[in-house]
């Protein structure tokens, strides 16, 4: 009786083709192990490298447009919400009727002081909250408070409202900063994918050319205040599809007032105690609050799932390792830098002019003169001239470097000059058009501002060492700014643009001066940054053979360079002390302390 065939070749086996296989490999135990497991035989290299940076350039394309719509989304919930809350609470009767006593304007007056005073002290802890936690996570911890912020409003208590403000003026500073810094490193790490072959020449230690990343940075920028400036936008449309309707029109929440423009004192002097017709429900605004709460959610997963780190985690080590004592005193001694304290009243001006927008132009020559039920399209022209001029700080890839913030700071003189002889009428909407014009062209202003600042800043400081730190700096000094208009809100509008005039010449003139000190070649003083010192053992990154190296391996000494040459010394006994303790590579410890061996008494 026959044996049955068997199913599958036995491995080693001699096949009908005899001993090789049918492209001409030998089979069977003979068979070199390099067939067996070897690299795919159509494998190439420089292929596989070049998708595997376009996947990062990719990858990094997707955190500067999930870290701006972020932004974007963030920002306009917060700036909707207070709007919307501000004009509610304003309302005799909604007071009256919904909270009886309470005191809501002494809680919103509370919560604005909140807001506005908290940021001044933000210098003193942003560096540290940002080393500590990292770019990417300060920025959801931040983005996570603006949304707590959100969250309060369901319950609109003084212990709940005035709070949860405190702890977004904290947050205030952290965020921006965060934010300059990350697409600033996104520039970086854009430029090190798309030129990976000139720094494998250079070697890994080699810094790039200084400026070599200023193309992508602008690209980003122009990108991250393009969305920036649509928050402005998105802020009104609660007020466009909820609000308006419950809003009297211009010859009611108007009928008192005298003077607007360049003739009015404060805010809105004489502006009618009741300007809601009726009073929105309770389920309404339950609703509208938590759409905002969702929006704020979904900019809190776009932070947390498509933005990826701004540094690796050896770099992040590296950054907190310079001592937190150090680290709580390099902005104060960045002040040294010249460029810094030349930049200082454009910082200020950055400020002073996007709050005038919001408050001096939008309510002193906005609602003073067409009405409440108008403002949110005085801002929404304002967000998309901003926003599509956003575009315009590409010009730095072509015109010289000083263009972009000159030309903002003209068209902001030129209207500025322009609103000190404007006042329109009260109740009077034949000059809306102009109004809208002039929005437009300051969101240009702002655009060109907003741009060129952050642009020059990453241009200047691109050590990774210190772009925290300047970015908290620059955002310091708009919230002072940010607060001293809000100490000056009761101010006629005519000492309200002189001192923006003042402070815009002082900041065109004291940056001229400054690029004219670069051009002459004087060097900046810059403090040094200390060394990072590893105080703890166990730094995997510092071990410079395989870290996957078995204990096998390591025991035969593969991969143990200093093991290995000891092997190869000629045996005999040899002249000096023996060392005590066989041979061992040093620890990560010892190699940051760069020593060779056991540590010396």
């Amino acid at each position: 009786m026959e044996a049955e065939p068997q199913l599958y070749p036995v491995a080693g086996a001699v096949g009908a083709q005899g001993d090789e296989d049918q492209l001409g490999v030998p089979d069977g135990p003979e068979a070199p192990l390099d067939e067996l497991v070897g690299a795919y035989p159509n494998y190439n290299e420089q292929e596989e490298e070049r998708r595997y940076y376009r996947r990062k350039r990719l990858g990094v394309l997707t955190n500067v447009l999930a870290a701006s719509a972020g932004g974007m989304l963030t920002y306009g919930v917060y700036l909707g919400l207070l709007q919307m809350q501000l004009i509610l609470h304003y309302d005799e009767t909604y007071r009256e009727v919904k909270y009886g006593n309470m005191g809501l304007p002494d809680i919103d007056s509370k919560m604005l002081m909140g807001i506005n005073v908290t940021p001044i002290v933000a210098l003193l802890y942003t560096p540290v909250l940002i080393r500590f936690f990292g770019t990417k996570w300060m920025m959801f911890l931040a983005v996570g408070i603006y949304a707590l912020f959100v969250s309060t409003n369901y319950w609109e208590r003084y212990y709940t409202l005035v709070p949860s403000a405190v702890a977004l003026g904290m947050a205030i500073v952290p965020l921006w900063a965060s934010m300059g810094n990350y697409i600033t490193r996104m520039a970086q790490k854009y430029y090190e994918y798309s030129h990976y072959k000139e720094q494998d020449e250079q070697g890994p230690q080699q810094r790039p050319p200084r400026g070599s990343h200023a193309p992508y940075l602008l690209v980003f920028q122009a990108i991250f205040y393009s969305f920036f400036h649509l928050s402005f936008a998105c802020a009104q449309l609660p007020m466009i599809y909820f609000l308006n309707h419950y809003l009297y029109d211009l010859n009611h929440t108007l009928y008192k007032v005298q003077n607007c423009g360049t003739n009015s004192q404060g805010i809105l002097t004489g502006f009618n105690k009741t300007v809601l017709r009726t009073l929105p429900r309770s389920r309404s605004l339950i609703v509208v609050e938590s759409v905002l709460m969702a929006v704020a959610f979904l900019a809190m997963l776009l932070v947390l799932g498509l933005c990826g780190a701004a540094y690796r985690p050896t770099e992040e080590i590296d950054l907190r390792s310079v001592g937190w004592g150090n680290i709580f005193q390099l902005p104060f001694k960045h002040v040294r830098d010249f460029r810094l304290r030349h930049l200082v009243p454009f910082f200020i001006y950055s400020g002073f002019e996007v709050l005038f927008a919001c408050t001096g132009l939008a309510l002193g020559y906005g609602v003073c003169s067409v009405g409440l039920e108008r403002l949110a399209y005085v801002l929404v022209a304002y967000s998309l001239g901003a926003s599509a001029a956003s575009a315009l700080g590409l010009l730095g890839l072509w015109l010289p470097r000083p263009a972009p913030l000159v030309a903002g700071a003209g068209l902001h003189l030129l209207l500025t000059v322009s609103l000190f002889f404007w006042a329109p009428a009260p109740r009077v909407l034949q000059h809306i058009g102009v109004l809208y014009a002039v929005a437009v062209l300051w969101g240009v202003g702002s655009a060109l501002n907003k741009t060129g600042l952050s642009t020059l800043l990453g241009i200047l400081y691109e050590d990774k060492e210190r772009q925290d730190f300047i970015f908290t700096i620059y955002h310091w000094w708009q919230a002072i700014a940010i607060f001293a208009v809000y100490l000056g809100s009761s101010l006629p509008m005519k000492a309200k643009l002189t001192v923006l005039l003042v402070t815009l010449v002082a900041a065109a003139a004291s940056y001229l001066w400054m690029e004219q000190k670069l051009r002459r070649g004087v060097v900046p003083r810059q403090p040094r940054i200390p060394r990072p010192q590893h105080k703890v053992r166990g730094y995997r990154y510092l071990e410079e053979d395989n870290s996957d190296e078995s204990d096998t391996e390591g025991e035969r000494g593969g991969g143990r360079g200093d093991c290995a040459e000891e092997e190869a010394r000629p045996a005999g006994p040899e002249p000096g002390p023996k060392p005590a303790g066989v041979c061992r590579r040093p620890c990560p410890y010892e190699q940051a302390l760069g020593g060779d061996g056991p540590e010396e008494q």
